[in-house]
Parts: structure tokens; sequence; C-alpha cells
């Protein structure tokens, strides 16, 4: 019997804030994290006891509204947690290592920039999905690399789901789901809008049918 595909996760990839206060990560989280696919935690300015409280705040979180917990970096972190998964960069862990620590069901993502190339040895060390970013300017790090839109129609064939990320805004975001993203991470259109709420729902709308 053929088992019927899993069809790929689409939608808004919230990514957390650097914040210190966990009260207030939580409160600032809370009300958009119903228009999140997926949810990841990522604090560049928190030392390893505040990053560990935090997330473990965060898995509870997620798990009452029944999204995805992802940890940005840190394979062990989110073992320790119980998270659903990791997010590598480039200076992080192997997808192999970290599937092994996480088991078979984790979600481990990897940062692919813009190098196709990476994204191809990514899928063959069993990464559950890519990224490609930034698409456009943003104030959340230091851009180096700037992807196109080519790379999220060429990343198809790797049949993995594909992530952008950098800079993206309810407004330039249909050009990227339209090539071929599953899921738009962000941070600051979503935690620095007047609204964020209404910002996180205008990004899930992105990938309505049309």
């Amino acid at each position: 019997m053929n088992e019927r595909p899993v069809p790929a996760p689409r939608g808004l990839y919230l990514i957390t804030p650097d914040e210190p206060d966990t009260a207030r990560l939580l409160q600032r989280v809370r009300p958009v994290l119903g228009s999140a696919t997926w949810l990841q935690y990522r604090n560049k300015t928190a030392d390893a006891a505040l990053r560990r409280v935090q997330a473990a705040a965060l898995r509870e979180l997620c798990a009452d509204a029944g999204v995805p917990l992802i940890v940005n970096d840190d394979a062990g972190l989110a073992a320790a947690v119980g998270a659903a998964g990791v997010h590598l960069g480039e200076d992080d862990s192997d997808p192999a290592a970290a599937r092994a620590l996480l088991g078979a069901e984790a979600i481990v993502g990897v940062s692919c920039y813009d190098d196709a190339a990476r994204a191809g040895r990514a899928a063959a060390a069993g990464a559950s999905y890519v990224a490609f970013g930034a698409f456009f300017p943003t104030r959340s790090k230091s851009v180096t690399r700037r992807a196109t839109p080519a790379l999220l129609r060429d990343a198809a064939a790797l049949g993995l789901p594909r992530v952008a990320i950098g800079g993206i805004t309810p407004d330039n975001a249909g050009a990227l789901v339209a090539a071929g993203a599953d899921l738009l991470a962000v941070i600051g259109a979503v935690f620095d809008a007047s609204d964020p709420a209404a910002a996180a729902r205008a990004l899930q709308r992105c990938f309505a049918p049309r």
C-alpha cells in the first residue's frame, strides 16, 4: 500500500526577538502565535542559563498552541527542553549529528544563504528543510550574502520545504511565495510592527490561494 505524501508546512515561520525579559518575551509571542506555522527561539544576547529558561517557557507555550518549537543553533538545548527541532547555521553542528541527537522525527533546518550547493549537501545529510536569505535588507543581522528568488525555484528539485528569510514584509513576500517559498521566516516585520498580530495575519495570508 502506498503512503500518501505528507504535505510541506506552509506559512509564517516566526522567529523570536532578542528579549532579555522572559515574561515579556511570552507576552510578545502569545498574541501572534496563532498565526504561526512554526516558532523559532532565537536570542543572540542571552547566556546559556537564560536561553534554557526561555526555551522551556516557549516550549510550554507552543505545546498549548499546537505550534512546533525550533531552537536556533543549539541541538543540545533543543533536546533538553523537548523542542520539535533545531535550526543550524554554517558554524553549527551538521544535520546528521543533530538528527542523531534529536531523533528521526525531529525538524532539522539548515541555513543555506545564497548557496545552492550547500542546500544540496544539507538535503543529503538529512535536513528537514533548507533556508535561503537574506532576500532583502534586514536589521536582524549583518547581511553579506543576498539570495534571489531563483534559488527557491531551483531548490524545488531537493524535495524539501524551502524557507525564505531576511527583510520579509507583507508587501514583498508575495514574490517569494510565488517563487516557491513554503515558509516565510520573520522577526522584525511582526515584532517591530505597530500591530504585531495584524502583521502576522497579513504574512500568513500571503499563502492563501489566489
